[in-house]
């Protein structure tokens, strides 16, 4: 007699790429430092010159032009979204992420594509920001199990130690 169901499910071995929880999830701390860096790593590449630029415009100082500070804002601009898509497109990782040794990969531990990361995670989080609440709602879910704010969970990605 035959043993073996003709109505069974298909049986395959499946194996993740990486197992998500092996990998040691970045600390709420961390990624809070890593924010209030690359806000000020972005500061100081594109606003202080603008500030500079509209200050010494509307002064009474003869031959000072803004038209140089306003080109040096657009290179701060240029230089830093250079920098910025290098990293992300490389590591995952921003400035900030950089310097903390945090990155942003796919929930299974796979490398997340800076498509993914630029538009999922990033510019359909600022839109749904015109929400209200949303934003507390996306910062307050870092306190969760697997600490995944709505743009994580958007994307499908997960913050971890480089």
């Amino acid at each position: 007699m035959n043993t073996t169901n003709p109505y069974a499910p298909p049986q395959a071995a499946v194996q993740d790429v990486v197992d998500s929880d092996i990998q040691e999830r970045a600390g709420r701390g961390t990624r809070l430092l890593t924010m209030i860096l690359d806000s000020i790593i972005l500061g100081a590449v594109v606003t202080l010159p603008t500030i500079i630029g509209v200050a010494l415009n509307g002064s009474s100082v003869p031959g000072v032009s803004a038209i140089p500070f306003d080109l040096l804002m657009l290179a701060g601009i240029v230089g830093w979204l250079w920098l910025t898509v290098m990293f992300v497109a490389r590591n995952g990782q921003s400035i900030g992420k950089k310097i903390t040794g945090i990155k942003v990969v796919r929930s299974d531990g796979s490398k997340a594509s800076l498509g993914r990361i630029v538009l999922l995670r990033n510019a359909l989080n600022l839109l749904l920001t015109m929400i209200p609440f949303y934003l507390l709602a996306d910062v307050l879910l870092i306190f969760s199990d697997k600490q995944q704010c709505a743009h994580d969970k958007l994307a499908d990605t997960i913050v971890i130690k480089a």
